[in-house]
């Protein structure tokens, strides 16, 4: 990485810190939406790590983990850089929702375009004064909807960098994750950088075991890439699920689960039961394989194919 940094004309020098205001686009009131980006520099040269949160606008607990470590000076280096970008996604943080105003994904639209949609606007900004920049990134992410997901590390297990980052980061679950097409991790990949996920907790809610969790790891993270001296201990031989199934609903109805999040199944062990709100009917619901529930939906009221228990199968 050379001496100084430069994000949207700012120059970030080495053991400076500044909020670089990256602009995207603007309001139909024209008022202007810029993205804050939080560049760290230690002393010394070293890598460079990216932390970034709210790229899905509704998924809060990423937030809350890098404004911890913003507010407790965790983000600061002694050596290298870090660059944290707490809400990605302004529009959809300030709508409670997952995506942008034209309803595309930003994490369906990289590399993105100038000349795009607003997805694909915000995508082409990050490829483009961010990425290039970085060696490594955590991608802050929780359950979709009312899903929410036991704290766990996603990355592909067959590379060997991807491996260590989700070891050192010591979640409870290291999940095998395939790319999703046009995701930043993907794009990342492409681009010799490695991302790895964090998913801990669903959308619109703070799940503070999760939050906690997240602090943890990205710490962790830092300590081995040599940007900090310390970091919470590591805490277990985090489990690794190398492939995972969903028990979906074969009809509509209310659905009751009889396990936690997190717990350990057995093949044909009961995880709940479907009911009709009128006490006419109650199916069972069996776990296909030994394994974890990793993700669980908390909406009652489901309809036939919704996806209710995410098992990570041993």
């Amino acid at each position: 990485m050379p001496k100084i940094i430069n994000i949207a004309g700012q120059k970030i020098k080495l053991g400076e810190e500044k909020t670089v205001l990256l602009n995207i686009a603007r309001l139909p009131t024209r008022t202007s939406i810029d993205t804050p980006i939080i560049v760290s520099r230690g002393e010394k040269d070293g890598p460079v790590l990216l932390m970034l949160a709210g790229l899905h606008g509704d998924e809060i607990n990423g937030v809350e983990i890098l404004r911890q470590l913003l507010a407790k000076n965790y983000n600061r280096p002694e050596v290298g850089s870090v660059i944290c970008v707490p809400v990605m996604n302004i529009y959809g943080f300030l709508n409670y929702s997952r995506d942008l105003p034209d309803g595309k994904d930003i994490n369906r639209s990289f590399p993105g375009s100038p000349h795009g949609s607003l997805a694909s606007l915000v995508a082409y900004h990050t490829m483009k004064d961010i990425l290039p920049l970085i060696d490594y990134g955590i991608d802050f992410h929780t359950g979709g909807g009312q899903r929410a997901n036991f704290p766990q590390v996603r990355c592909k297990m067959d590379d060997a960098v991807n491996q260590a980052l989700a070891h050192a980061f010591n979640p409870p679950f290291i999940v095998n994750s395939n790319f999703r097409n046009k995701s930043l991790r993907q794009l990342a990949m492409r681009n010799n950088k490695r991302i790895i996920v964090y998913e801990g907790g669903e959308s619109q809610r703070f799940d503070n075991d999760a939050i906690s969790e997240g602090l943890a790891g990205a710490r962790r993270i830092m300590k081995y890439l040599g940007l900090s001296k310390t970091a919470p201990d590591i805490r277990r031989e985090p489990i690794l699920i190398r492939k995972s199934a969903w028990v979906r609903a074969h009809t509509a109805g209310i659905f009751h689960s009889t396990v936690p999040l997190g717990a350990m199944v057995t093949k044909n062990q009961k995880l709940g039961f479907i009911t009709d709100p009128y006490g006419d009917f109650e199916v069972r619901l069996k776990s296909p394989s030994d394994g974890y529930v990793i993700g669980l939906n908390n909406n009652p009221i489901i309809n036939h194919g919704d996806a209710l228990l995410h098992i990570g199968v041993l």
